[in-house]
């Protein structure tokens, strides 16, 4: 199957993007590398914006024809795609404790009901706390497509415009609650239960009700393409504007973020930044643009193996700089690299021998079913489309 480009592109740029931020959280690279910190964390909501547009699509553009997708196919598919290489990773985490990045870990229910990102005593377990935005992921794709079949039912874009508008003030209202009556008495005091970045990370950053920006800017990208064409087709025109848009968009959300858990940030600047990156992925997903036509060597396969990226990564800057760190300390590009072809070695790994299976083993499944019960997860998508299908990394 032919890929997207430039879909390809953006993916490669957010799994790096969340890799870099946590080489230095996780890794050992030093202070010098301090800087990743700041606004790498930014991939997790790119990956949230490919995810509802890619998502978004395979599941509206049936809906839009007036045919309706097989959902008991669009969950067995998603299964094939998440669950293999999460639980192999997951195995590991709970019978060799030395491969976790941390001493603590959730409860293994946490991990296998996907609520972690709610219930995480961040302080404790730090192990494998990146699946938080998988859990995000496995929430909508739990709850979208009811809320699209309810949605075309009726199609209404006022409709469609209201509840958008309502999720994000929600998501505004809720991080702006949180931040002046949960973190903001606390800001300054040391002897809490929770301190301010605890509540930070466990009443804002994690959970799904205060991060759906991303998906939802998704979500109204296909929601443009399919029922409204003729306004797609115009944008598509205008590629490398939306381009230059995007770029201004995520310049003005890294602006709002400059104090990372800041008030105005954790209100105002995710819709921002969702909004940014979502021209970003508007301009990638047609072929006329510079992005779309942009050809990065190794940003395929990067894109290709993501999610064993995702789910490994943490682990392997852990064990190199445990086992390394003191021979790589302060040796710059040299560190640098030993620390990149480990995570890519270890992805590849789990790619080759869990994910890529499966995928495989999927395809072989689909292949088998009657035509028409393959909308629910792409059949009626173009080829090109189904292949760059969204991954739950971040």
């Amino acid at each position: 199957m032919s890929r997207l480009s430039g879909l390809d592109l953006l993916r490669a740029i957010a799994i790096v993007w969340v890799m870099l931020f946590h080489s230095f959280i996780a890794g050992g690279l030093g202070d010098s590398y301090s800087w990743l910190s700041r606004y790498g964390w930014m991939g997790v909501d790119l990956f949230f914006v490919l995810s509802g547009y890619l998502i978004g699509s395979q599941l509206l553009k049936p809906l839009s024809q007036g045919e309706s997708p097989s959902l008991r196919d669009f969950y067995v598919r998603r299964a094939f795609r998440v669950l293999p290489a999460f639980l192999a990773v997951l195995a590991v985490y709970f019978t060799v404790p030395a491969f976790r990045e941390a001493d603590g870990i959730q409860p293994l229910w946490q991990f296998l009901t996907f609520t972690v990102n709610f219930l995480i005593d961040y302080e404790h377990n730090k192990a494998f706390s990146h699946v938080w935005s998988l859990c995000v992921e496995e929430h909508f794709y739990l709850v979208f497509p009811w809320l699209a079949l309810w949605l075309a039912r009726r199609p209404s874009a006022k409709r469609f415009v209201c509840v958008c508008v309502a999720l994000v003030l929600a998501g505004i209202a809720i991080r702006g609650y949180v931040w002046i009556f949960e973190m903001l008495p606390v800001r300054d005091l040391e002897d809490v239960e929770r301190s301010f970045g605890r509540r930070f990370v466990e009443d804002i950053y994690y959970p799904t009700y205060a991060r759906l920006d991303g998906l939802l800017a998704g979500v109204v990208l296909a929601a443009v393409r399919f029922y409204r064409p003729s306004a797609w087709a115009r944008l598509q025109a205008k590629a490398n504007w939306l381009l230059l848009g995007g770029v201004v968009g995520v310049a003005l959300a890294m602006w709002l973020f400059r104090d990372r858990v800041g008030l105005i940030g954790n209100t105002f600047g995710f819709p921002v930044l969702s909004a940014g990156l979502a021209l970003l992925v508007a301009s990638a997903a047609g072929r006329e643009g510079w992005i779309a036509r942009c050809r990065v060597p190794g940003a395929g396969w990067i894109a290709v193996a993501s999610y064993s990226l995702y789910l490994t990564h943490k682990q392997v800057f852990h064990f190199v700089s445990e086992t390394f760190g003191a021979q790589l300390e302060g040796r710059g590009l040299l560190a640098f690299a030993a620390y990149a072809v480990a995570t890519l070695l270890a992805g590849a790994l789990l790619h080759y021998a869990v994910e890529r299976p499966f995928l495989q083993l999927r395809d072989r499944w689909a292949r088998r079913r009657p035509a028409a019960s393959t909308g629910g997860e792409g059949g009626s998508m173009p080829s090109a489309e189904v292949a760059s299908a969204s991954q739950p990394t971040a």
